[in-house]
């Protein structure tokens, strides 16, 4: 029968024991890091293409503001209001003075 004492190393064992444990713990902790960062990386695509997608529309929305904008200030149309609405009318050629300076 062996020994207990032969059995045993007393300083070589337990150290690579605790180097494998915190090299184990560290795997394990950098994995869940990755895992986290992954989840994180999804998580923000994900919001980026619903902001992207948001921007989109509004800028379509933008065009056509603009285009109805262009519209509801064009000449003939500002010309049209002015005197159905509101009874506006060039002024006649006799009312006109020039003054000279």
């Amino acid at each position: 029968m062996i020994s207990v004492k032969a059995q045993r190393q007393p300083d070589g064992s337990m150290k690579l024991a605790w180097v494998n444990a915190s090299v184990l713990f560290l795997i394990v902790v950098s994995a869940f890091g990755v895992i986290q960062t992954s989840h994180a990386c999804r998580q923000l695509y994900a919001q980026l293409q619903i902001l992207e997608a948001a921007r989109w529309y509004m800028e379509e929305d933008l065009g056509r503001l603009l285009l109805e904008q262009s519209t509801w200030a064009s000449h003939h149309r500002v010309e049209q209001v002015a005197v159905r609405e509101l009874g506006m009318q060039p002024p006649a050629i006799t009312s006109v003075k020039v003054f000279a300076q």
